[in-house]
């Protein structure tokens, strides 16, 4: 792999990712990453014709990925 995409892939200091990179974050494919985005549970800004990913919108989803996954507690 080319070391300069794994390090946009990584780089903080992003204002926004490709899909590509927001899809290597979340270590899933372009086309799921895409439909995430269609979906809405992906947050994305569009650039011109090009569709962003803002870093902490993949820190959110992944969030609300473990809210939504967390073992619920039964009272005894």
């Amino acid at each position: 792999m080319n070391s300069a995409r794994l390090d946009a892939a990584t780089d903080p200091t992003l204002a926004l990712l490709t899909v590509e990179e927001a899809a290597r974050r979340l270590r899933i494919g372009r086309t799921l990453c895409y439909r995430l985005i269609g979906s809405g549970e992906l947050e994305s800004v569009p650039v011109g014709r090009l569709r962003r990913v803002p870093p902490d919108a993949v820190n959110d989803y992944v969030t609300r990925l473990r809210a939504a996954n967390r073992p619920v507690a039964v009272a005894a």
